[in-house]
């Protein structure tokens, strides 16, 4: 009867816990746009798989909504590499 309640009491504390907090996850990309021709280095947040082959159909999709066609997708990164690439994105800079 101890050991059942003691599960009982760890299931409700897991049950309660809050869900984990996935890390941040970012991808930076170079896209086109045709006519004129335009071209742009950005960064993006991932909202979903922190894979880069996961990456280039979330960048795409999002980049297309906007008339962008994505070229590739350089590298997926965490918070850490942020910051360094900001200057380089400009405008682009979590933009989409």
């Amino acid at each position: 009867m101890r050991h059942l309640l003691l599960i009982l009491a760890l299931i409700t504390g897991l049950a309660a816990a809050p869900p984990a907090v996935a890390a941040e996850c970012y991808a930076d990309y170079k896209a086109k746009q045709d006519g004129p021709l335009r071209l742009h280095y950005g960064v993006i947040a991932l909202q979903g798989p922190c894979r880069r082959g996961a990456a280039n159909a979330e960048v795409a999709a999002r980049l297309a909504a906007n008339g962008w066609t994505l070229l590739n997708v350089l590298s997926v990164f965490g918070s850490e590499g942020l910051q360094q690439r900001r200057a380089n994105a400009g405008a682009y800079f979590l933009r989409f």
